[in-house]
């Protein structure tokens, strides 16, 4: 796939989703993104940098780790989701947040700026994940940590399948490699060959919990990244893709709704 048109999908994707992903979502990915956080262990009085931000889920918690004199900037390739990202900061009080529109691969940021760079679920959806490492590694100071939340291995992945179900109704270019960086060995492969050391890297297994068919079908139709191909689709279409989805999910249903199997790879590592 050309990566200028992966990178429009992207951006208007992301934009589609804007609105819905925080609701849909900051539930689901709590338990991932809080170890991911402890992890990265952020300090009073750093920079930071929360690329691929979304609504600010990380970079708010971020910023009330480095306190009012660290900064924290984040950086999405979605406006709407930096929108999102400066609204949720505003209304918390964190005048140290900054976010701003800008792709991975490129960010336009000086040399040896930040102490700490975080990305959380964002580098499956770049066109070259080694060059965004590359370009992380350029914006951190010497001595500086990267930490880096992926998703994992699709066959350990309960929701898998909303790819090819959408694809098979409208092509949506999403992300061709989605899952190549939960496969083993790919994450620290591509952070060692961007420049970091002293890699840790850990495997997290955790349910997706939604409370009815509509809650789950909500969340990963326009919530998430087949929300632009979705939003092409007339009503037939939308519930047959859904009637098709939760057949898939079907072994997942309880008495509470869904528990929804899903892996993660977490990474950390060090600028040397």
């Amino acid at each position: 796939m050309d990566p200028r048109l992966q990178r429009r999908v992207q951006r208007y994707g992301w934009d589609k989703a804007a609105q819905v992903y925080g609701a849909a979502w900051e539930d689901q990915l709590a338990k991932a993104q809080e170890r991911l956080l402890a992890l990265a262990g952020a300090r009073s009085g750093e920079r930071v940098l929360d690329v691929a931000c979304g609504t600010g889920m990380v970079t708010l918690p971020l910023a009330k780790q480095v306190g009012a004199t660290g900064t924290v900037l984040g950086t999405d390739l979605s406006e709407k989701m930096v929108a999102e990202t400066r609204r949720n900061a505003a209304a918390a009080g964190l005048a140290h947040v900054r976010a701003e529109p800008m792709g991975a691969e490129a960010l336009a940021l000086e040399d040896c700026a930040f102490d700490l760079a975080v990305c959380s679920l964002g580098l499956m959806y770049v066109p070259d994940p080694g060059l965004a490492l590359r370009e992380i590694r350029r914006v951190l100071k010497p001595g500086g940590r990267v930490a880096v939340l992926v998703w994992g291995r699709r066959a350990h992945c309960g929701w898998a399948e909303i790819f090819p179900i959408v694809d098979a109704r409208v092509k949506s270019e999403v992300c061709p490699l989605f899952f190549r960086l939960g496969a083993e060995g790919m994450l620290d492969r591509d952070l060692t060959d961007a420049g970091f050391s002293e890699l840790h890297v850990e495997r997290l297994a955790y349910n997706l919990s939604f409370g009815s068919d509509d809650d789950v079908c909500e969340a990963v139709f326009e919530g998430g990244p087949v929300a632009l191909a979705y939003g092409r689709f007339d009503p037939p279409t939308r519930r047959a893709a859904q009637e098709e989805f939760l057949s898939s999910i079907a072994a997942f249903r309880n008495a509470s709704g869904y528990a929804i199997p899903a892996e993660y790879v977490l990474a950390t590592g060090m600028r040397t």
